[in-house]
């Protein structure tokens, strides 16, 4: 059976698949099987316990490298260091405050905001049924923009103060997630709403122990994933770039280069928030360290070390960092390609799956690219119910929105230059959490499609990169 277009308006062309139904095995029996098992990652109890305590102390020591040593990479055992991160980073009730004040901002905009309302997927502990995620990203993401920018004109809050205050707003993002994490998980084991739990305290507490945690309609999964982590992130940025300007007068064009980049991804995660609930983060993952801290913390504070190292630069030689007019454009044009490959792949296996699920949504949201919506798509119909998109960007690599994503990571190094590795610790991270990711996504699908995958790695060989993996 093929998929066939229809218009809905003479304006408005929104492809319309024909439902499909497919016969075979049961796929709740095989979902909830899936959902069930407990599969030990991340080295198990000992490898988890590992990254909770180990986290934190490197966070620490790469902010430190870079706002004391300019980005020098200087032994771990050095005293200086950390007597100087300690005096840099030690918590304070006004960091704390900004820190906290912003979150609760965040959740009110998640709580209060108009939006559509998106189903997820089925969720197989709650028996098939699909949850309702108000989508409300966009409008929170432009009332925060408007309101940051009148307190800052005002003088009630400056930007500048975020790139001031890094070390220790870092601290007060540390120390909210582990409270959390130990907040969620006490609740959800008293009140005996605990998940697929493997039994070993420290394993539970950083794969989580609540499924769909949620305050009232606010599901907190999709709200630290995109509300703080990215919109944190541009923060950071724009404060640097306030900075850069009240120094010298101007934004050099590598500061212009992030502000760019971490505006259109925090955009991107805003206008296209209702393709987020039918996700695997969604549907599978539960409500531990590893989703709260990273997202509260790890994110916001790790991701933006070019940010960090082009304001230390600028701070230490009394000018702005520049590169040559055709690295610049160099670097430019690969973050521009990076995010149209990025932003187009999600929007088209997204909408694809939206538009067979009957939940999708037109929306107008900047900005809307081309190609971004497939209008006769091919794909493999499963045994088990499920379509597999071969079709745009889909039929070229399994992982291409990957490849995009470390395509805009290392340009957001690149633009930094090559005086220190620590803006490359983002795209070296990202790929060693890609071969673990997309390795437990093959896994995951072998088992749940069976020889209807087998089919699918044939039409689509390839992962990353067409003709090379």
């Amino acid at each position: 059976m093929s998929c066939q277009k229809s218009l809905k308006s003479s304006q408005q062309s929104i492809p319309s698949y024909t439902s499909i139904t497919v016969t075979g095995a049961p796929s709740e029996n095989i979902d909830e099987a899936v959902d069930n098992e407990v599969v030990f990652e991340f080295g198990g109890p000992l490898g988890v316990t590992a990254m909770m305590i180990g986290f934190p102390p490197l966070m620490y020591y790469l902010w430190g490298c870079l706002n004391f040593y300019g980005g020098a990479i200087v032994s771990p055992l050095n005293l200086d260091l950390w007597k100087q991160i300690i005096d840099g980073a030690y918590p304070t009730w006004h960091a704390t405050t900004i820190y906290i004040l912003f979150a609760l901002f965040q959740l009110f905009l998640a709580y209060a905001m108009p939006g559509p309302i998106v189903q997820g997927a089925p969720v197989p502990s709650l028996k098939g049924r699909k949850l309702d995620y108000l989508c409300n990203g966009l409008t929170s993401w432009y009332v925060s923009l408007i309101v940051s920018f009148v307190l800052h004109v005002y003088g009630w809050f400056r930007l500048t103060e975020v790139i001031d205050e890094f070390g220790r707003l870092m601290t007060a993002a540390i120390m909210t997630a582990f409270t959390l994490t130990i907040v969620v998980y006490v609740v959800t084991v008293a009140t005996n709403k605990q998940h697929r739990m493997s039994g070993y305290l420290m394993y539970d507490l950083f794969m989580g122990a609540p499924l769909n945690p949620r305050i009232r309609h606010v599901d907190l999964k999709m709200f630290v994933e995109v509300r703080i982590t990215w919109v944190l992130l541009f923060y950071i940025t724009a404060s640097a770039a306030v900075k850069q300007y009240e120094l010298f007068g101007y934004v050099s064009a590598p500061m212009w280069f992030m502000v760019l980049a971490h505006f259109l991804y925090a955009n991107a995660c805003m206008k296209g928030e209702e393709c987020i609930p039918t996700t695997w983060d969604m549907t599978y993952e539960k409500f531990g360290f590893m989703l709260i801290f990273w997202n509260l913390a790890g994110v916001p504070f790790t991701y933006c070390y070019s940010t960090l190292y082009l304001h230390i630069s600028s701070l230490n030689n009394n000018k702005p960092l520049e590169h040559s007019p055709g690295f610049t454009v160099f670097c430019y044009a690969l973050l521009l390609i990076g995010y149209y490959i990025w932003d187009t792949a999600n929007s088209q296996k997204n909408r694809f799956r939206m538009i067979m699920n009957g939940t999708y949504i037109p929306r107008h949201s900047f900005p809307q690219l081309p190609w971004g919506t497939l209008e006769n798509p091919t794909f493999i119909k499963t045994q088990h119910g499920n379509l597999l998109l071969t079709g745009g960007w889909w039929g070229i690599a399994r992982k291409i929105h990957y490849t995009a994503d470390l395509i805009m990571a290392f340009a957001w190094a690149f633009i930094t230059g090559f005086e220190t590795i620590i803006p490359f610790f983002y795209p070296i991270f990202f790929v060693i959490v890609l071969i673990h990711r997309v390795s437990r996504d093959m896994h995951r699908c072998a088992r749940k499609y069976g020889k209807d995958w087998e089919e699918y790695c044939k039409k689509v060989p390839y992962i990353f990169i067409p003709g090379i993996y």
